[in-house]
């Protein structure tokens, strides 16, 4: 049986440590790395509905693309706050938990590589890469790609399908759909990039009001598909290359994760 460092180990090697963002929360938050991990459970969030699925497969381990610790310094550990809750829940449980967070991001084959494959982009390449790996392939946050030429109504159905998500909200920037940039999650600050790189489409989530409207007036068409579902695709890519290099270890994709926003 693999252990929880070994486990650490291997994800770091497809998504270094190197590659995060200063201000980010990766490796292992909660549990011990000599603990033996027979079954690890796959989601994108480690919130109270997966570790709650976690402890139903028995699972040693859980690993997430977001960190359980994150965005507060947290002062104390009891049940008063849900991330409280939550590793307490773990602890008691002895299920660790690894995230790769923005290392997932900008890492070749990652969050965005993910996005960019499920959406049917070819001829795909980093803009502004920050360097490359030790294979010599570069890294960065979004990715661009083309499609053939259409129109935006065309590509939204697509993504919409692509992606499974229940909406998408969107500007037109009065152009056909050719060259397309993706950032998966919150990168809609890197619109300009986007335009920069000659793209006609961005495709994200988490933007802004104004955000639309900067869209519009660069000419830009603009989709924002949910946070969730931009960044979901890369869940199967990390729960597929576990299994491979642990073939003794059961790895499980959650079942029951999903977006919590709706829409009516």
């Amino acid at each position: 049986m693999a252990k929880v460092s070994e486990i650490l180990s291997f994800v770091e090697t497809l998504a270094p440590a190197s590659m995060a963002e200063s201000w980010d929360n990766n490796g292992l938050l909660c549990g011990r790395m000599e603990q033996e991990a027979k079954t690890i459970l796959v989601a994108l969030d480690p919130f109270a509905g997966v570790i709650a699925e976690a402890i139903d497969e028995q699972a040693d381990l859980i690993l997430t693309h977001h960190p359980i610790i994150f965005d507060e310094p947290l002062k104390a550990l009891n049940d008063e706050t849900e991330i409280g809750r939550n590793l307490l829940n773990l602890s008691q449980h002895r299920i660790a938990a690894i995230n790769a967070h923005t290392s997932l991001d900008q890492a070749p084959g990652g969050v965005n590589d993910c996005l960019a494959e499920k959406l049917g982009l070819g001829s795909v390449r980093v803009i502004n890469p920050q360097g490359v790996d030790g294979q010599g392939r570069q890294w960065g946050l979004l990715r661009q790609g083309v499609v053939p030429e259409q129109p935006l109504s065309q590509f939204l159905a697509a993504v919409k399908t692509a992606l499974g998500c229940p909406g998408l909200r969107y500007v037109s920037g009065g152009k056909s759909v050719c060259k397309v940039a993706v950032g998966g999650g919150a990168c809609a600050s890197e619109m300009l990039a986007a335009v920069n790189a000659g793209c006609d489409t961005f495709v994200t989530s988490d933007v802004k009001y104004n955000g639309f409207w900067d869209a519009h007036d660069l000419g830009l068409n603009l989709i924002d598909a949910g946070h969730f579902y931009t960044e979901n695709p890369v869940v199967s890519y990390l729960a597929a290359k576990v299994a491979e290099a642990f073939p003794a270890v059961r790895v499980l994709v959650s079942k029951t994760h999903g977006d919590v926003m709706r829409f009516f």
